[in-house]
């Protein structure tokens, strides 16, 4: 699949997502295990992302190591981790 055709895939998805989302009522609570579960599937991610790169799968890489930085910043804006990327550390430090 080309770059160009796997990029309106997953806008096609995401704009399907957004419209039909529901937005929940109460506040979420967030448990130990949903946590360790998304950062798993963070991990996961990341190795796909490793592998894809080494078959030379590029575009597919790239992916998914998106999905990997989002799970991450997902987790980090409900306040269930504490990180920063690399790149917002360094500019901190210049």
């Amino acid at each position: 699949m080309s770059v160009e055709a796997l990029t309106a895939k997953y806008i096609s998805m995401a704009e399907r997502v957004l419209s039909e989302l529901k937005r929940t009522e109460t506040p979420i609570t967030l448990t130990e295990e949903s946590v360790a579960d998304v950062l798993r599937w963070a991990v996961d991610y990341l190795e796909d992302a490793k592998y894809y790169k080494a078959q030379d799968k590029l575009e597919t890489s790239l992916t998914s190591v998106a999905y990997c930085e989002g799970l991450l910043d997902a987790l980090r804006l409900l306040g269930a981790v504490k990180f920063e990327w690399p790149t917002n550390q360094e500019k901190k430090l210049s």
